[in-house]
This record gives C-alpha cells, sequence and structure tokens, in this order.
C-alpha cells in the first residue's frame, strides 16, 4: 500500500515539473496558449517525417 502512494506522488512531482518546463519555454519563446500548440504539431510532424525516411530507407 504504501509502494502505491509512493508512486501516485512520485508521479504527481512528474506532471507539476513538466508543467513548470512547459510554462518556462513558453514564456522564454513568448508563445501563447495556441501558438505553443502549433510549434508542438509542426514538431510531430517534423519528427514524423525524418523517422519515416529513416524506416523507409532501409
Amino acid at each position: 500500500m504504501m509502494l502505491i502512494i509512493i508512486k501516485i506522488v512520485k508521479g504527481i512531482q512528474l506532471i507539476e515539473k513538466h508543467k513548470k518546463l512547459i510554462f518556462w519555454y513558453q514564456k522564454k519563446l513568448g508563445l501563447s496558449d495556441y501558438g505553443l500548440l502549433w510549434l508542438v504539431f509542426f514538431k510531430g510532424v517534423a519528427v514524423t517525417l525524418i523517422v519515416e525516411k529513416i524506416i523507409l530507407k532501409f
């Protein structure tokens, strides 16, 4: 039971660190929430295209 509680607390801490990191990048780049969503979308498209090129090359 104690192990489950520890895992839940660590999960919550990880989520909070992730939120702070996203907020920091958003402020550093001067992006709105909407702009950040577009940035993440295009980053995903770029990574997908790169991985696809690598896989299809072999």
